[in-house]
């Protein structure tokens, strides 16, 4: 008579992970998400933004050359077209929108590191009388999930600062060195440090969502 196998025996099973070990996993797999998000919206608002320099440039050469036009004639010179004003309110209003969704993809930013600070405040909680913390992957302390999540925040909050900044000037600056300034500074993001993808794929790695 066959014995039935236990299912146990049948096939052993994949370790499971532990709640705190899920999320934090689940976090990486956000990070990575919201800085491609946010890649994307940077790239869509320099877009608007060089349509904005553009439309400002190309008017101040046509305000010049009437003003030549007028000079030469004695007559009065009708004002540009009202559609100049309306093209460039319906870009500045697409450079705002871009503005507040980079604004909401760094606030679950904030969250996460929130998330992970408070894994941290339990581990510490369950090992405040010593013992020996056994990292939840690889090598990487708990702490050290926080600490990267911080950095990056960090990095992407001075960025949004300085993109706040540009989209509240670019439209009313008549210096063209000076928007070529901000176009520069919207599109190489100098607050974002080229460490942060090395860091983003290192938490990728750590936590097995990227293969050695």
């Amino acid at each position: 008579m066959a014995v039935a196998k236990s299912p146990a025996a049948v096939a052993p099973k994949r370790p499971v992970l532990s709640v705190s070990a899920r999320k934090i996993k689940d976090n990486a797999a956000d990070w990575h998400n919201l800085m491609m998000k946010w890649e994307t919206l940077n790239n869509n608002g320099f877009t608007i933004a060089n349509k904005i320099v553009n439309l400002k440039i190309g008017t101040q050469f046509k305000e010049n050359m009437l003003e030549i036009e007028c000079d030469n004639i004695s007559s009065d010179c009708e004002k540009l077209s009202p559609d100049y004003n309306e093209e460039l309110e319906m870009l500045c209003s697409g450079l705002v929108g871009t503005l507040e969704n980079m604004a909401k993809i760094h606030l679950k930013m904030e969250k996460l590191c929130s998330t992970t600070k408070g894994i941290c405040d339990l581990e510490s909680y369950h090992y405040e009388n010593g013992g020996d913390r056994t990292p939840l992957f690889h090598t990487w302390p708990t702490m050290y999930f926080y600490e990267v999540s911080f950095k990056l925040s960090e990095m992407y909050k001075k960025e949004l600062q300085l993109k706040q900044t540009i989209v509240q000037e670019i439209a009313h600056t008549a210096d063209q060195d000076l928007m070529m300034v901000y176009l520069s500074s919207w599109l190489y993001q100098p607050y974002i440090e080229n460490s942060s993808k090395l860091q983003l794929e290192s938490m990728l790695l750590e936590t097995g969502h990227r293969q050695v």
